[in-house]
């Protein structure tokens, strides 16, 4: 994350401010004589924390002490994975640790079962996982294609494959099935790149770090701080693993034309950018330009951001460059891009016009509300069901800056929610971050799913060197809705997979994509909320390859299963 001077006038500033966390000090920045802010107006709450009360209880550990090493204040990432096959998202936790533990015990990654009446248990244990590595990300996917859900997580030095046995067990495959990189891995997804049936795995990687190139950094107040990952000079380049069978992959990064451009990568999204059928894929570079990966059906891939316009921000620099989510938010058909960034960079908003990009961030609402904070997960969803969608951004510093916004915690900032108007435009909530006071945190990770199966997207949400929040949608509901699971002929979700509903003279586009957000992993069904609407007259789903296929019709209110090649939509 670059460290840069603010050029925000004083006005600026105090209006970005309003409403700091309650706990914080008076925010700094404005000058005496400076406009007060306006007033915000505060509404009901959309979020409760129900984590410690439902059995999710998971403390972040960046380090035992605070080196200021690079790699502790990026962790980590959260996911929603159904390892039991009983139809309920349970939800996997990405633990760092301590990157010189010198013998001394840490705490691990855990994974919590989903018991169906909204409480959860820990059974790592007993599922087997045993994972001491500094995490980042994971990824969910049936790698194998048996059936049931496997497990991908990125670590500074080799990654690890979790292997789902079938039995409520998992067991450690990454060096044996040819993925373990010894690299930082960050965010990470499965996706068929060749069509050829199976789960490839795409991999992105930050920095090419390690203890003996960490350097000493300060803060502009003279105090030691986090580095910005130019000061190393060290970037790197994704990985692509193609899927071999027999539980196999290969190292195909080369050949694929992967090695040809370099960049310090935290995003990803994997779908079908360019609409010819074939998946791509976008990567979210901190300081560097992004790349855009488009498949080129034989195996190979072209960075086509430049030419696209998805490289760099409308004033054509590079930005940090975060949580990264591929959705339609004009509804028009294609997959627009939504990008988390550094505070005095605006989170930015890439409108997708038929393969071509354009930064319209001014037109959103979405700039001067980004501009104080920075922002890592993301998620673009309905979260109150009147048929067009919100955004959540989970917001974390990376260094010391002013103004302070918690006294428990000089990295923390507010998480913000904003709420769609139609359109490209949004508008704040308050409290910030929809909970009955501003959700304030060092957030990283965010995964998305509906867990306790009300209809509604909830969200889990975890802190650096902090709490695993899980947020329960209570948001005053606007209309009704409806989720598909996209499968394949074995039952499992086809990550990106498209489909729309069609509502009388009205269209909705939604998107499989597990991976999005910030090292993290989403519920694989799509989800929509349809206001007024009880029943959808059509779903016409296009799935990797590019065939067609129509269903439905079918009620509101309930998660229908479309499997590829059925024709029919069949409630779960």
């Amino acid at each position: 994350m670059k460290r840069v001077a603010s050029g925000l006038c004083p006005v600026v500033l105090a209006l970005a401010l309003a409403g700091s966390c309650s706990d914080a000090p008076a925010p700094a920045g404005a000058t005496p004589g400076a406009p007060a802010a306006a007033p915000r107006a505060e509404g009901p709450p959309w979020f409760e924390d129900v984590a410690r009360a439902q059995g999710v209880v998971f403390d972040h550990l960046r380090g035992l002490e605070q080196r200021f090493w690079f790699p502790e204040t990026i962790a980590s990432g959260v996911g929603w994975i159904d390892y039991d096959g009983d139809g309920r998202l349970d939800l996997f936790a990405v633990q760092a640790g301590d990157l010189d533990p010198r013998g001394r015990p840490l705490p691990g990654d855990r994974l919590y079962r989903n018991l169906g009446d909204g409480r959860f248990e820990d059974v790592t244990e007993r599922a087997g996982i045993v994972e001491s590595a500094y995490g980042m990300g994971c990824a969910v996917g049936d790698y194998d294609g048996d059936g049931d859900s496997d497990l991908y997580v990125t670590n500074v030095g080799p990654d690890a494959l979790w292997r789902n046995e079938g039995d409520g067990t998992f067991r450690e495959v990454a060096a044996e099935a040819g993925v373990a990189h010894p690299g930082w891995g960050t965010s990470a997804g499965f996706f068929d790149h060749d069509l050829d049936g199976d789960l490839d795995l795409f991999v992105v990687h930050y920095v090419r770090w390690s203890a003996d190139t960490e350097i000493d950094c300060k803060s502009s107040y003279g105090e030691r701080d986090y580095c910005a990952p130019k000061n190393y000079n060290r970037p790197s380049s994704a990985v692509l693993y193609r899927n071999e069978g027999g539980g196999r992959f290969r190292d195909v990064s080369e050949e694929a034309g992967l090695l040809t451009v370099f960049g310090n990568g935290l995003g990803l999204a994997l779908c079908d950018f360019d609409g010819d059928g074939w998946l791509d894929a976008y990567v979210s570079n901190d300081g560097n330009p992004n790349q855009l990966w488009i498949n080129q059906k034989d195996g190979r891939f072209v960075d086509k951001a430049v030419l696209a316009g998805a490289a760099v921000n409308r004033n054509g620099a590079p930005e940090a460059s975060m949580g990264t989510v591929a959705a339609d938010v004009d509804q028009d058909g294609w997959q627009d891009l939504f990008i988390t960034n550094l505070r005095n960079e605006t989170n930015i908003l890439y409108l997708n016009q038929r393969g071509q990009f354009t930064d319209v961030t001014p037109r959103t609402g979405l700039a001067l509300p980004s501009l104080q904070f920075t922002g890592f997960g993301d998620g673009l969803f309905d979260f109150d069901l009147d048929g067009l969608l919100d955004l959540y951004v989970a917001n974390g510093r990376v260094g010391y800056w002013e103004p302070v916004f918690s006294k428990d915690d000089p990295y923390a900032e507010p998480d913000q929610l904003f709420r769609g108007k139609g359109g490209l435009a949004f508008e704040e909530v308050f409290p910030r971050g929809g909970t009955r006071e501003d959700f304030c945190g060092n957030s990283r990770g965010v995964a998305f799913a509906d867990y306790d199966e009300d209809g509604d997207v909830d969200l889990a949400v975890l802190e650096n060197h902090g709490p695993l929040r899980l947020l329960r949608n209570i948001a005053p509901r606007q209309g009704h809705h409806v989720s598909f699971a996209l499968v394949d002929e074995r039952g499992q979700a086809v990550p990106g997979a498209a489909c729309t509903l069609e509502l009388g003279a009205v269209r909705r586009h939604g998107l499989v994509a597990p991976c999005s957000s910030f090292c993290s992993s989403n519920d694989p069904r799509v989800h929509f909320g349809l206001g007024p609407a009880t029943r959808v007259e059509r779903i016409v789903v296009r799935w990797p390859g590019g065939a067609q296929e129509s269903y439905g019709p079918c009620d509101a209110d309930r998660v229908h299963v479309l499997r590829r090649g059925s024709g029919q939509a069949l409630p779960r």
